[in-house]
């Protein structure tokens, strides 16, 4: 059986030192740094299979850690660690490529279920291996699963989840696709924060959609989203 590898960023030595045994007691093998910097290096040696990063380091902080792994990496799930509650840090959390949010104080079992939760879902799409898909959106191309949005000689790298909401507006285009299936599909609950969360991704895809009038995101009050556009296979 496969040992699964977490990278665990956090300054805070007992809460640390808490959730390393934690982990290990249920078989995780975990490495620890308290330092931004040897995040980075960390991640880079170890290849961890998720990644449990505070916010608030020493030498750095956990969202600019996550944006550099994103520019390679928008598979690896990671789940922020944080005090910070405000929902402009919930959402720049995710804006910056995290998978989930748990603020402190939290219970273990939360942490490891949660961390559980994001494994599966990562290992399922990794099992299934698609073939890339080329996909034409007005004059845009959109390579699924890759993440790579490409318009006149330009390619955008998009976060895994900006790729995955963008694919199934594609898959539901022209129709109304509702806030609750969004919701649920990707943060499996229809909360204020959540829903706050999913209105700033729409707005970061239109505006990455935005040089071609042809396709909009149109926002269809107390329903949900419709992605109007023409779309074929290249």
């Amino acid at each position: 059986m496969t040992t699964t590898k977490v990278l665990l960023v956090e300054d805070e030595p007992v809460l640390a030192e808490i959730i390393r045994e934690s982990l290990q007691s249920r078989s995780f093998s975990v490495t620890h740094t308290s330092s931004a910097q040897d995040a980075l290096q960390l991640y880079n040696e170890y290849s961890p299979d998720i990644i449990i990063l505070d916010v608030m380091l020493p030498d750095g902080d956990g969202f600019s850690i996550a944006k550099q792994i994103r520019i390679a990496d928008v598979a690896t799930p990671v789940i922020f660690l944080t005090s910070r509650s405000l929902v402009e840090d919930v959402v720049e959390g995710f804006e910056s490529g995290g998978n989930d949010y748990l603020k402190k104080p939290f219970s273990l079992e939360e942490l490891i279920i949660r961390m559980k939760a994001l494994l599966s879902k990562n290992r399922l799409a990794v099992s299934i291996k698609p073939d890339t898909q080329n996909i034409r959106i007005g004059n845009y191309r959109f390579q699924y699963p890759k993440g790579i949005l490409s318009f006149a000689g330009t390619e955008r790298v998009l976060t895994t989840r900006e790729c995955e909401i963008l694919q199934m507006l594609i898959l539901n285009r022209n129709q109304i696709l509702s806030r609750q299936t969004l919701l649920f599909a990707f943060w499996d609950n229809d909360d204020y924060f959540s829903g706050r969360s999913l209105d700033v991704f729409m707005a970061k895809l239109r505006k990455y959609l935005r040089n071609d009038p042809g396709v909009n995101i149109l926002n269809i009050r107390g329903q949900g989203y419709k992605l109007i556009c023409t779309v074929s296979n290249d």
